[in-house]
């Protein structure tokens, strides 16, 4: 079966990777997503913004696989940001929570700048 998802990274900085995601994110594609996830987890970069701009759909396990790589981001010292989900998705994150645990950015530019001040040095 083709997967209908493309995943691109960029690495912003050491401990920060912008994760763009175009297409269906559901039970076919979402192991994938999870790969690409995982492996930015273990070259370092702890702190992910997942621009959501071009996911048309989403559901359960497109969301659980952003609540696992929440979970590890967070015990790595890390989090995920949420970057302009279209309205249907970002509808989904409010219905199920998920935007009271991760922040949802109008776009990654913002993400990036909210997470520059969360991780620079006190």
């Amino acid at each position: 079966m083709e997967q209908n998802l493309d995943v691109e990274v960029e690495i912003h900085d050491p401990s920060t990777a912008v994760v763009t995601i175009q297409g269906e994110l559901d039970v076919d594609t979402a192991t994938l997503l999870h790969h690409h996830l995982a492996n930015q987890a273990l070259h370092g970069r702890r702190h992910l913004v997942l621009d959501l701009s071009a996911v048309g759909f989403m559901d359960s396990s497109g969301l659980n696989v952003l609540i696992r790589a929440t979970r590890e981001a967070r015990a790595l010292g890390g989090d995920l940001h949420l970057a302009a989900p279209a309205p249907q998705v970002a509808r989904l994150f409010d219905l199920t929570g998920l935007s009271l645990t991760n922040a949802v950015h109008e776009n990654v530019e913002t993400a990036l700048t909210t997470l520059g001040g969360a991780c620079a040095p006190s």
